[in-house]
Parts: C-alpha cells; sequence; structure tokens
C-alpha cells in the first residue's frame, strides 16, 4: 500500500480534507455537486454532517470514506492520501480501519445475526471470529437472537447486528450514513445511544450524515451542508446557521 503521507507531524488527524470538489458529468453539462470543501477531523473525535437530501451529504461520506475519488482536492484517511491509492488499495484501508453503518441495515440476508458479523472478522483474516462476534452481539443486547437471520429480527435489532459488525474488526473510524433513518423515534433513541457508548469504549472516530439534529448534537463536531458547501457550526455562529 502506498505510504503517501499528509504533511502534518503530529500525524494526529484522522481525516484531512482540503478544498474538495466533486460533480457528476451529464453529457453535455456537469452537475456540481461539492464545492471546495475543507475539514479536519481529529483521531477519536465524533463528528456530523447534517444536510437535506440532495446537499451532497452522502456523496462526501463516500468520498471520506474512499468508495469513490473527488473531481479535485485531497482527502487524506489516517495519513493516506486516497487519490493516491488504487481501487484495491482503497479496499484494503477500508477493511483494516473502515466501519460502515447504513441506514438500509445491508445484512446478507441468507445469514444469522453471528455469521453476519463473523463474516468481516474471517474476510479480515482474524482469529476467534465467533467468540467476537458473539462478545459484540452481547455488547448490543441480543445474545438471544444469535441465530435468527435478518428477516425474523426487527428493524431496531437489524441495525443492532449493524453496529456490531461495524465494531467486529475494530475500525479507527467509523461512517455512519443515517444510522436512525429507517427506525421510529424510541428506536432510533436506543440506537444513537447504543452507537455512541460503542463509539466511546473503543475509541474511534465517529464520522456521521444524518437529517436528525438531536443525534447531530450528540457529536463533538457539527457541520451543516447545503447545495454542497460545508460550514462548521459553532457557538459563534450557530444562530446564523440555523436561520
Amino acid at each position: 500500500m502506498s505510504t503517501d503521507r499528509q504533511p502534518d507531524p503530529s500525524n494526529d488527524f484522522m481525516i484531512q480534507v482540503q478544498n474538495l470538489s466533486h460533480s457528476v458529468d451529464l453529457g453535455t453539462d456537469k452537475l456540481s455537486i461539492l464545492q471546495q470543501v475543507n475539514m479536519d477531523i481529529r483521531k477519536g473525535e465524533s463528528a456530523a454532517i447534517v444536510g437535506r437530501s440532495g446537499s451532497g451529504k452522502t456523496t462526501l461520506l463516500g468520498l471520506l470514506a474512499g468508495l469513490d475519488l473527488p473531481t479535485s482536492g485531497k482527502v487524506s484517511l489516517d495519513g493516506h492520501l486516497i487519490s493516491t491509492l488504487s481501487e484495491d488499495e482503497r479496499a484494503s484501508l477500508r477493511s483494516q480501519r473502515v466501519g460502515f453503518v447504513f441506514q438500509s441495515f445491508q445484512l446478507l440476508p441468507t445469514l444469522s445475526a453471528i455469521e453476519n458479523v463473523m463474516l468481516p472478522i474471517e474476510l479480515a483474516g482474524l482469529a476467534d471470529a465467533r467468540d467476537k462476534a458473539e462478545y459484540l452481539l452481547k455488547r448490543v443486547s441480543l445474545g438471544e437472537r444469535m441465530l435468527h437471520t435478518p428477516r425474523q429480527l426487527s428493524g431496531g435489532e437489524q441495525q443492532r447486528v449493524a453496529i456490531a459488525r461495524a465494531f467486529a474488526v475494530n475500525p479507527q473510524v467509523l461512517f455512519a450514513d443515517e444510522p436512525t433513518g429507517n427506525l421510529d423515534t424510541r428506536t432510533g433513541e436506543a440506537i444513537t445511544e447504543l452507537l455512541m457508548n460503542l463509539n466511546s469504549e473503543h475509541g474511534t472516530t465517529l464520522v456521521m450524515v444524518t437529517h436528525d439534529q438531536q443525534l447531530a448534537e450528540r457529536c463533538q463536531r457539527y457541520f451543516i451542508i447545503e447545495a454542497g458547501v460545508l460550514h462548521e457550526k459553532t457557538e459563534k455562529n450557530a444562530e446564523v446557521l440555523s436561520a
């Protein structure tokens, strides 16, 4: 894997973004999705990116995770400059350092809960996959549901399995895309509490996109994205950005 590094000598940043822009070619025209985005997220920080549908927040999350490459600008993930890595190298970086939680859970329907959690551990070539999966499922209060398939679980239970899976390989950074979006308010609050507690226990860097302002306010950093332009909400500019 490439060892290209950002110039920060302390290497204290999990994510660094410099002048990132992204557009989609429509043939005769280009659609601008992100414009001159800059952000730095330190290791262990939690950050929320809040925006309406179509604001560019999910696209930004994918670029931060190395799922796609920006049209221009730089993205550094744990010191690795994404644009210098091949597709295979980016996939390897994600498998070693990144966990994902999605709105739609994305569990494999033919596998049981424990098999879904074991899968990334086995793919990473790590030992004791079943023991680790059992521990994580008990931690998310699914110790009695390990052998159930996704269709036998409620939406909240499926998201608990997805969270356990995300932490299975001890990721350095967790990307969450609307983790409570498909859940009712009460279940969403329980999932929020679980996600934040696990993140704190593991010392993971957390980056999530969400519509949920209450969830966003649980994070240490709060970014607002509108029409592809990103701003960080602070005490000084809170009233302006909320207007």
